[in-house]
């Protein structure tokens, strides 16, 4: 009965993981209600009123959010700093809320400096956030002069409870946090395989939905992936360390993508065309039984359970689990292959290359493990990784550019542009309110935040809205059961805040939801409900994110198609160097810093997908340009996979007995990243009349047939390159770079 416990809480527990990697939202969610909570226990002991225990509450959310450090004396230096101007804040509100012109411009130009003050980082985000919301919430009470004195009182109690929850009641910190993302993508690296293990029996008819989830388990991991990178230099005691998970992550990332992507093409009647997995919505290529036997087929399930188990049981030692992962090691080197076509196993050998990653990844997190079950296959990988270990090196990161001057530089224009819409929404709101006109400017403000184009605003408006309209409908019924009774309200209010922050990073809109709906409460408690009141709040939130997409459309409009240009070319910029580096180290160049470089390949390529979200979003009316915008950012996840295999394999060349260096792979692949640099010019400057070359496969440019076999390691390889070299030839035509083909 213990054991099976202990398996129900160990699943629920991996499960959870991999649905919050690092528990962010469920840490964020707990921090900000238990921050609150103490804020009322306390207020409420000394009797405080009903509009101190809401502006506390407030405080105490926003004291909790706004602090974004990833150190803990970074947060406390800011939490500090915060208060003062809290008091500051909330004063100038209470004092400036009768002078309706001066009061109106001191908000804009507060609205300014707290944009403004994003230039300066974390910190300088923090303060501007926390400056504008208890100015907001100062309105929100209507805080008067005569007030003060327990304003002041509410929010440094609310401070002081932030801080003791933050730093002693909900602690997270770094080493703690990346211990939780390891254990997330161990949990998403499970559920990959197992989505792997589907699509190995599914059906005709189901193929497509197992083949859409092995794409939503790669987005996933990689997801988890890039959240681990950057935690590491906070996470981990020394570089070389922090390295070293970086590479083993990286690792089984692609080990994991490869094995799916194998095993497809093993069911297909052609190989697999990469793009197929990265794609959303592409119908899977024709697919029939696994060819070969079904023995052959019922082992490869036995090895795919096998390899989610070593991967779940990662921390657990034992003869079985030793049997296990030497079984599967063997493959590596055409031990026990069973009888089957060559597609077939080369899924063998990748679940081999799966478990090497898995043991490698298990090394760099907890250490040295035990070596006294190892078989001789085994026993020649943790040589390998041995190797690999030592020869990791530390570089030094470069300093990001900021060459943006002026008007340009994005938080000038971002302060300039919510300036103007605010301005826009002040004057609009007090039209359909006086009293509660401020709900527009905080839509407008709030729409201008962790967006970039007029597309990104439009649809964050849109979401906010829809939020709000369905959240005043919940608040509405909310408030008509609550009633009078104030604890319930305040419980209530305690459970929306913690959905709205759970569900933050999930849907915008299901957190404008529930922040209307925890609205609908407070103004019960504050005894100004109505239902007037609700659709005035619907009213002024409309107003509030046409008055930021005018301002954004007008004021130093940065449109979708400037804005994803610009991350285009940065991204092809980024392909270009990797595939570079990782192609001259294969040809015996001087080594470099790959993974470093592949990192930032990595987050170019978010920063472009999250661009493009107004161009792919379900309402756009423009259905060609969102496929086009689909299949072009499908096709850069293609390039990037195999430029980060092509990293991961040039890593291991000092190292690794199987892989020589091979001179020609340079010119072979130089066509490849002329490409690259035509097509970036093009995007950059629509003048650019150079066109894309195409021409004879990789492999013949190395002196073979194109069907010669150069050992597993070299195939790889071209096919790396080979399957590069296309999707980049692929990038051309909807971008509308003219190809042709090469004199050579």
């Amino acid at each position: 009965m213990k054991a099976a416990g202990r398996s129900v809480r160990a699943r629920l527990r991996d499960r959870l993981a991999a649905s919050d990697p690092g528990l962010l939202r469920l840490t964020a969610g707990l921090r900000t209600v238990g921050a609150i909570a103490l804020t009322l226990a306390v207020l409420a002991s000394v009797g405080s009123e009903v509009t101190h225990l809401v502006a506390g509450a407030m405080a105490a959310m926003v004291a909790t959010f706004a602090i974004r450090e990833r150190q803990r004396g970074a947060q406390a230096i800011t939490l500090a700093f915060g208060l003062p101007v809290a008091l500051v804040s909330v004063s100038l509100g209470a004092v400036l809320s009768e002078r309706l012109v001066v009061g109106d411009v001191f908000f804009v130009v507060l609205i300014f400096c707290a944009v403004y003050g994003r230039r300066f980082g974390d910190r300088g985000t923090a303060l501007g956030l926390i400056g504008f919301q208890v100015y907001f919430l100062a309105l929100f009470v209507g805080a008067s002069a005569s007030e003060l004195p327990g304003l002041w009182a509410a929010l440094t109690v609310a401070f002081a409870c932030s801080a003791l929850v933050r730093f002693a009641v909900v602690p997270v910190t770094p080493a703690g946090l990346l211990e939780r993302l390891r254990q997330a993508f161990r949990a998403r690296l499970a559920q990959l395989v197992s989505a792997q293990l589907v699509l190995l029996d599914a059906g005709p008819d189901e193929v497509d939905k197992a083949l859409e989830d092995v794409r939503e388990g790669n987005a996933r991991l990689h997801e988890t992936a890039l959240m681990i990178q950057t935690r590491l230099e906070e996470g981990t005691p020394d570089e070389s360390t922090a390295r070293l998970v970086q590479r083993r992550v990286a690792d089984a990332e692609i080990a994991a993508e490869r094995l799916g992507l194998l095993l497809l093409s093993a069911r297909s009647a052609e190989r697999a065309d990469t793009l197929t997995l990265h794609l959303p919505g592409a119908p899977a290529p024709e697919t029939g039984r696994l060819p070969g036997t079904d023995e052959a087929t019922a082992v490869l399930r036995r090895d795919l359970l096998a390899l989610r188990a070593l991967v779940l049981r990662t921390g657990v030692a034992g003869t079985a689990v030793a049997q296990v992962r030497n079984r599967l090691l063997g493959y590596r080197d055409e031990e026990n292959l069973p009888p089957a076509s060559s597609a077939v196993q080369d899924v063998f050998r990748a679940v081999g290359e799966a478990a090497r990653a898995v043991m490698g990844l298990r090394i760099a997190l907890e250490g040295p493990q035990d070596e006294s079950d190892d078989s001789p296959a085994t026993a020649r990988s943790r040589e390998e990784l041995d190797a690999e270990d030592a020869a990791i090196d530390a570089g030094d990161e470069g300093e990001p550019d900021d060459s943006a001057k002026g008007l340009q530089r994005p938080t000038t224009r971002a302060a300039v542009q919510v300036a103007v819409g605010s301005t826009l929404a002040i004057v609009g709101g007090e039209l359909l309110s006086t009293d509660r006109w401020y709900w527009a400017v905080l839509t407008c403000w709030i729409v201008f935040i962790n967006t970039a184009s007029t597309g990104e605003i439009l649809v964050k408006g849109y979401r906010r809205l829809l939020g709000t309209v369905f959240g005043v409908v919940a608040g509405i019924v909310l408030a008509g059961l609550v009633g009078s009774h104030t604890l319930t309200a305040f419980v209530l209010v305690l459970v929306l805040i913690f959905a709205m922050f759970y569900t933050a990073p999930l849907s915008y809109t299901l957190m404008s939801f529930f922040v209307t709906a925890m609205l609908g409460l407070l103004y019960t408690l504050l005894h100004t409900y109505s239902w007037e009141v609700l659709v005035l709040r619907v009213e002024e939130t409309a107003l509030g994110a046409a008055c930021g997409v005018v301002a954004a459309a007008l004021v130093l409009p940065v449109n979708t198609d400037r804005r994803t240009s610009e991350l285009l070319v940065t991204v092809l910029e980024r392909l270009a160097e990797v595939t570079e580096a990782a192609v001259g180290q294969l040809s015996g160049g001087p080594a470099d810093d790959l993974l470093d470089r592949a990192r930032e390949l990595d987050q170019a390529l978010g920063d472009l997908r999250a661009a493009t979200q107004p161009l792919t979003h379900p309402v756009t009316p423009l259905r060609a340009r969102r496929t086009t915008a689909r299949y072009v950012v499908a096709l850069l996840e293609t390039c990037a996979y195999h430029a980060r295999s092509l990293a991961a394999t040039a890593e291991l060349l000092p190292t690794h007995p199987s892989i020589a260096a091979d001179p020609r792979l340079r010119g072979a692949a130089g066509r490849t990243v002329r490409n690259i640099g035509t097509i970036s010019a093009r995007v950059a400057d629509r003048d650019h009349t150079a066109p894309v070359e195409t021409g004879p496969s990789i492999a013949s440019l190395l002196g073979g047939d194109g069907t010669a076999r150069y050992g597993r390691i070299t195939d790889r390889v071209l096919r790396h390159l080979e399957r590069l070299d296309e999707a980049v030839v692929g990038l051309a035509r909807p971008l509308g770079v003219p190809v042709k083909a090469s004199e050579r």
